[in-house]
């Protein structure tokens, strides 16, 4: 439970994010960054790839309940992980974090703040944010961790 102050920490980025992206950007109009990312304001009503953004609005509760689902379930999983096992720890925060920084989205705003747009050409990747890449990077360090096999070289 000590690595909650990573949780807390991608939230507050995340959210800080979210409105300056928000304050600065005009919605919808791409703002090159590097030569395969734009800073692109959308609003995502949806889950991952928009995923039932059209459904008319009901998706808004489902989604906050599934976000706030797992973050019960991470914050018990987190409490079971033996002190030692800081790998474990700082993926399921980032987790966490994650989930929490985009369920304040839904709850507050009905949508979720994306503006992150990696692209090649033509071809886009779906827009996201900080707290959409904390979550893929806790879930990669969990998949990474259960292909090692667990405990192996990783206690303090």
């Amino acid at each position: 439970m000590r690595w909650l102050w990573l949780s807390a920490a991608v939230v507050a980025l995340d959210q800080l994010s979210k409105w300056l992206a928000s304050a600065l950007l005009v919605f919808h109009e791409p703002l090159p960054l590097v030569p395969f990312v734009n800073l692109t304001l959308t609003h995502n009503t949806g889950a991952a790839f928009s995923f039932l953004s059209e459904a008319g609005g009901w998706q808004r509760w489902f989604f906050a309940a599934v976000a706030a689902g797992v973050s019960v379930a991470v914050v018990l999983w987190m409490r079971r992980v033996p002190r030692g096992e800081w790998w474990v720890s700082a993926a399921l925060a980032l987790v966490l974090g994650g989930a929490i920084g985009n369920l304040g989205d839904r709850l507050v705003l009905g949508h979720v703040v994306d503006f992150i747009d990696v692209f090649y050409g033509r071809w886009h990747w779906p827009a996201f944010n900080l707290a959409d890449s904390a979550i893929t990077v806790g879930v990669a360090v969990l998949l990474v961790d259960a292909l090692r096999g667990q405990g192996q070289g990783r206690r303090t």
